[in-house]
């Protein structure tokens, strides 16, 4: 179906932080499957993890034990604050998963009545018809009848605006720590604090959704690891693959007690040959070395960066985030943008808030981003000599309502 807007580029094989074309041509990955390919392309520890996984046994069904999740469940409630895991294949499937989980605690304490969402404006939680209505974005609801109701949007990060939404009806409140799609949004973190306490004093959920923002890609191992609080539920996806698909719900015991035999299930979900991959990504990232070396080269990117738009302040404007989620706010059209590095055989992706997203592997080598620099360098002087960029162009100023890249 013509559902992508696809670049005429395509590419036969990976290595690392490089993809190569059929014709031979070289790029640097600054967007790795939309922060998908965690460990870049043909890591020798997940290839051999998938090969060996496979002659031994790909799928059994949620029908039995399958001691591959037993081991990557244990690992992942290590790490983190859940003590439940339910594994799925993908990020919009980890939203859902998300808001049944929210939902049915209420529903197993009595209260049907509660059941509602609230959610702020700019996020992007995925395809389905839940996630869409949890996102928000007219712009990607148009056409697929009236959103699935229970659902409130909240335009800023205002704790005022918050509390004055919360209802009898209320049973949960769901966000990015940095909204990745809508522009690289970091979420203050006293904000994030602030939605704890009030969650607590309300008796409501708190959700993270950290399909984009987590496993590594800010420096901890999950984006909230920043501070001093815990989500109830927390979706996961993306990374945590390293391109083979997965997503995981992250729970409290007491969050998913309502999640008994019957209530939710995945054909694929938990299958060993994720389970493998996901096992081998979690042990590389969640390495102290690992991380350290994310912040160290995220500081890296983002202060060569820095020198960059100070030479061509009409063409950047700033740039945001945290390790290696990073957004580069145009002044001109993000999408020429785009095309410009692509040209200097760079890939990145645009994102609301006419933003550029730079999303290399967590592998990255400080060799490879003085490349990428020199790039955007490059991309910025042919931009601003006229090339490839209309006079007086406009720039694609899509804020936090507008649509964004696809992810």
């Amino acid at each position: 179906m013509g559902t992508y807007n696809r670049s005429p580029l395509s590419f036969v094989r990976g290595d690392g932080a490089w993809l190569e074309t059929e014709a031979g041509d070289k790029y640097l990955d600054f967007t790795t499957g939309i922060a998908v390919n965690s460990l870049g392309h043909g890591h020798p520890k997940l290839v051999a993890a998938l090969q060996e996984q496979a002659e031994k046994l790909w799928h059994v069904s949620n029908l039995y034990t399958v001691p591959e999740q037993q081991a990557l469940a244990t690992t992942l409630t290590e790490l983190t604050f859940a003590e439940k895991v339910f594994f799925c294949n993908s990020g919009a499937e980890a939203i859902e998963g998300s808001i049944k989980t929210a939902r049915k605690y209420f529903a197993d304490k009595g209260d049907n009545d509660r059941f509602e969402i609230i959610c702020f404006g700019g996020a992007f939680h995925g395809r389905t018809l839940g996630a869409l209505a949890a996102t928000g974005n007219a712009a990607y609801l148009d056409g697929f009848g009236p959103p699935l109701p229970g659902f409130k949007h909240i335009d800023s990060f205002d704790i005022k605006a918050v509390k004055a939404a919360i209802t009898p009806a209320s049973a949960a409140i769901l966000i990015e720590p940095i909204q990745g799609e809508g522009g690289v949004v970091p979420v203050p973190f006293s904000f994030l604090r602030q939605l704890r306490e009030l969650c607590d004093a309300q008796g409501l959920l708190l959700i993270f959704d950290e399909v984009q923002c987590g496993i590594g890609r800010t420096g901890k191992l999950f984006a909230h690891q920043w501070t001093d609080i815990t989500p109830d539920i927390m979706s996961v996806a993306k990374g945590i693959g390293g391109g083979f698909p997965l997503g995981a719900i992250l729970a409290t015991e007491a969050a998913s007690a309502g999640m008994v035999p019957g209530t939710h299930g995945s054909t694929y979900g938990g299958n060993p040959l994720g389970m493998a991959v996901g096992k081998v990504v979690i042990d590389t990232i969640s390495a102290p070395e690992m991380l350290e070396a994310i912040c160290q080269n995220g500081l890296a990117l983002k202060q060569k960066t820095a020198s960059v738009i100070d030479r061509f302040p009409d063409i950047l404007a700033e740039i945001r985030g945290e390790g290696l989620m990073l957004g580069l706010k145009a002044v001109i059209d993000n999408k020429k943008l785009v095309e410009a590095l692509r040209d200097q055989k760079l890939l990145t992706v645009g994102a609301g808030e006419n933003v550029v997203r730079l999303l290399p592997p967590l592998t990255i080598t400080l060799d490879e981003i003085d490349i990428a620099v020199k790039a955007l360098e490059t991309a910025c002087e042919a931009l601003q000599a006229g090339e490839d960029m209309p006079e007086n162009a406009e720039p694609q100023n899509l804020g936090k309502k507008g649509q964004a890249a696809t992810t």
